[in-house]
């Protein structure tokens, strides 16, 4: 063999080497995710198992109890009481302002201590000096 013949085989060997250790790199770097085929599983090692166990403790309310129920009462205590009758109407016009000439009240005191008050205008007892707001009711308040 001549030289020029070993260097013609020898351009067309060196690419195609290098051809097949670039596809060669090129296959072994695309496997890049971590999985493979051919890897067999690890055996998993048993771990201690930890379990946790609570007790929760409740306690109920007591129920509470009905508000007791107050009832205020007053006693009223009654002294005297006194019933005036109106007499008829003779006609004669005295100039007085009171229904009757024979009931007479010096205060309105008096009026609440017979049992008369409040007193209408007209009625038995009636007078003007009992009457401060003039609306025809003597010992209204």
């Amino acid at each position: 063999m001549h030289w020029s013949q070993k260097w013609a085989r020898k351009r067309f060997v060196l690419p195609a080497l290098a051809l097949a250790l670039f596809v060669g790199i090129g296959t072994g770097a695309g496997d890049q995710d971590g999985t493979t085929d051919d890897a067999k599983p690890a055996a998993a090692k048993p771990q201690p198992t930890v379990t946790v166990t609570t007790t929760a403790t409740t306690t109920a309310a007591p129920e509470p109890e009905p508000a007791a129920t107050v009832t205020a009462t007053r006693r009223v205590k009654v002294t005297r009481t006194v019933t005036a009758r109106a007499e008829a109407d003779t006609g004669s016009d005295s100039g007085s302002d009171s229904g009757s000439d024979n009931t007479y009240y010096a205060n309105c005191s008096e009026a609440r201590a017979a049992g008369a008050a409040p007193i209408r205008r007209g009625e038995p007892g009636y007078a003007s000096h009992l009457d401060r707001d003039n609306d025809g009711v003597a010992c209204d308040s």
